[in-house]
């Protein structure tokens, strides 16, 4: 559970195109976090939650080779 944000991190093992997306229970694109090419390395990406309802969140990291999607709680 997380208000009023959140720090996603992730690891890119060779340069690449990443996504990372925030969803919606109904599975509604709420918030694109990420969306470039980036080097090999450690990240982090904060995501806001005080302007979207309480709730269960979902988020999708995404490069060609990987896709892999995490729940969050926003509690208000």
């Amino acid at each position: 559970p997380f208000n009023p944000a959140t720090i996603i991190s992730y690891s890119l093992p060779k340069y690449t195109k990443v996504t990372i997306k925030v969803y919606d229970l109904l599975g509604r694109l709420v918030k694109q976090l990420v969306s470039e090419n980036q080097s090999p390395g450690n990240y982090t990406v904060t995501f806001e939650g005080q302007n979207f309802a309480s709730g269960v969140y979902f988020y999708t990291i995404e490069t060609p080779e990987f896709i892999q999607s995490r729940k969050m709680v926003l509690l208000k």
